[in-house]
């Protein structure tokens, strides 16, 4: 069995992302801030891959996005993506979120 290291990688920055966001609230984090989060992860990310992954999480109506005229974005979590984080809705397949081990 072959382990798809990148599909790890994309799949894990994902639930941080919504993890440092959820952090973050109400006010959401630009991206900068949300990078260095990711570089203690995962020290070799770029902005190119943070930005692609919160579109990913914009697409599944999880975070909203600010993309700002000087290249910066800021994303803040919609009511979706708070309820995924708190493990109140379904998680689709392209987030690893661990399993709830608490009752």
């Amino acid at each position: 069995m072959t382990i798809d290291l990148l599909k790890v990688r994309r799949e894990s920055l994902r639930w941080h992302l919504l993890n440092a966001l959820d952090k973050a609230r109400p006010l959401g984090a630009l991206d900068i801030l949300l990078l260095d989060v990711v570089r203690c992860i995962y020290p070799d990310s770029t902005a190119t891959e943070l930005h692609a992954q919160l579109d990913y999480l914009h697409s599944q109506t999880f975070v909203e996005l600010d993309k700002r005229p000087d290249g910066h974005w800021h994303a803040k979590l919609t009511h979706i993506g708070i309820d995924v984080v708190e493990y109140v809705a379904e998680c689709p397949v392209g987030i690893s979120r661990p399993d709830k081990y608490w009752v």
